[in-house]
């Protein structure tokens, strides 16, 4: 919902002092302009950009309208969520975690949390780091390595569409020029006509630079810094699903696990010390 604000705030501004200064709203209404540009920097995008790239720019413009999922009330979540599943491998042991990691679609514990449960990546991070526990194929001071690989491949996975939107709205002012030499192209095979269809043509062809510009500058350069943003609270969230993790191997007591993560979560989305023996209690009594 803020991005679309945003959006509706700089069209407005721009429009709005567009006429303020005298301009005709038809005078910016030319579609084979539009044509042009958005056809070239869509090609552009596809020509640059694998198949799993394009698609992870999609889900990530359609998660920038939504907004970040990698809020309080998920950080809540994630949190009882994983003091029940340590909870349990304290008091039954680690074993007793095989069904709901090996399953976690049909698990109790993550059915009651419905944030984690339909969040697949979260759900995958969860139980890959505690399988080689459960397992026993690696050794506590091997998992930090384990987790903060899989971490880099998600960072690095984050990066690529942002990549190619970056590059997009690079591209936007260039395109807005190749619409503007076109539109002058066409003037010049009028030059002998009318001075007001002159005069529509080259406004038409300065159109074409207008729209490159403000596309690049005010709606494809803005959303890529709004991906990067999304991109690093949901990086936060995985590591910090690492940390708790690993105290827990490291033989810390469930509650001391998570607060030593608690600690590391951003000021904007972390749960106080009190909201957090809150948690404990909700997800005990539960």
């Amino acid at each position: 919902m803020i991005v679309i604000v945003g959006c509706i705030v700089v069209l407005g501004a721009v429009l709005a002092g567009f006429t303020w200064a005298g301009g005709r709203m038809g005078a910016l209404i030319h579609p084979s302009e539009f044509v042009i540009i958005g056809g070239a920097a869509l090609g552009a995008l596809v020509v640059m950009s694998p198949k799993k790239v394009l698609l992870d720019l999609v889900r990530g413009v359609f998660q920038s309208v939504k907004g970040s999922p990698y809020n309080r009330q998920g950080y809540e979540d994630l949190f009882k969520c994983l003091y029940d599943l340590l909870r349990l491998a304290r008091r039954e042991g680690i074993v007793s975690l095989e069904s709901h990691i090996s399953s976690p679609e049909e698990s109790a514990i993550f059915r009651k949390y419905p944030r984690i449960a339909k969040n697949h990546h979260v759900t995958e991070f969860i139980c890959g780091a505690l399988t080689p526990v459960l397992e026993g194929t690696a050794k506590p001071e091997q998992l930090p390595g384990l987790l903060e690989a899989e971490i880099k491949v998600i960072e690095e996975e984050h990066h690529a569409p942002l990549g190619v939107l970056t590059k997009t709205a690079d591209a936007l002012p260039g395109f807005g020029i190749v619409a503007a030499v076109l539109g002058i192209v066409i003037t010049m095979g009028a030059i002998d006509g009318p001075v007001e269809e002159i005069g529509e043509k080259v406004a038409a062809a300065l159109v074409g630079t207008f729209l490159g510009i403000l596309m690049s500058y005010g709606f494809f350069a803005p959303l890529a810094v709004r991906m990067e943003f999304l991109g690093a609270a949901e990086l936060a969230y995985f590591r910090t699903i690492a940390v708790v993790i690993q105290g827990f191997v490291n033989d810390l007591p469930p509650k001391v696990a998570l607060e030593q993560a608690r600690r590391g979560v951003g000021s904007e989305v972390r749960p106080t010390r009190k909201r957090l023996d809150e948690l404990f209690a909700e997800a005990e009594s539960a």
